[in-house]
């Protein structure tokens, strides 16, 4: 059985479309992997939660109205969205597009930012989803540089 060992191989033998011939490994490669599986998992999320705060679903309870903007139907539509871009990054990081690296900063900033509009209602979760998308905004800037070589 092949397990996990092809991630790993997929992740040292990126090839960046932009530089023709540039095989190796590359910083961040595995990161980008990673990003993207984390985008994936967040963006998922973030749709399920998206569309509980828009449909009135129990998921979210009567006491937490400390919104800095709007109400929980505002909250709803911006965290579907944001789940929406972060799908979308997902899916072209995993295709190796420079599409995804740009929508996934862009993407990953938004989910911060939000992360830290919401800090009132829900501050421990806040700060854990600011945390990843700080994460995955790094991963995804440091991706394409060489490697340093060994001294």
């Amino acid at each position: 059985m092949r397990g996990g060992g092809d991630a790993v191989t997929l992740a040292q033998n990126v090839r960046i479309p932009d530089t023709p011939s540039k095989e190796g490994k590359l910083r961040g490669a595995g990161r980008v992997v990673f990003v993207a599986i984390l985008l994936l998992v967040a963006g998922t999320l973030n749709v399920i939660y998206g569309i509980g705060a828009i449909s009135d679903a129990n998921f979210y309870t009567a006491s937490g109205t400390h919104y800095v903007l709007g109400n929980l139907h505002t909250w709803g539509w911006v965290t579907l969205i944001l789940g929406i871009i972060q799908l979308t990054a997902s899916v072209s990081l995993f295709g190796g597009g420079t599409y995804g690296r740009i929508l996934g900063v862009v993407g990953g900033t938004l989910g911060a930012l939000g992360a830290l509009l919401a800090i009132g209602t829900v501050p421990f979760w806040s700060l854990g989803v600011f945390a990843l998308c700080v994460w995955v905004v790094h991963g995804l800037v440091i991706y394409g540089e060489e490697e340093p070589a060994p001294r």
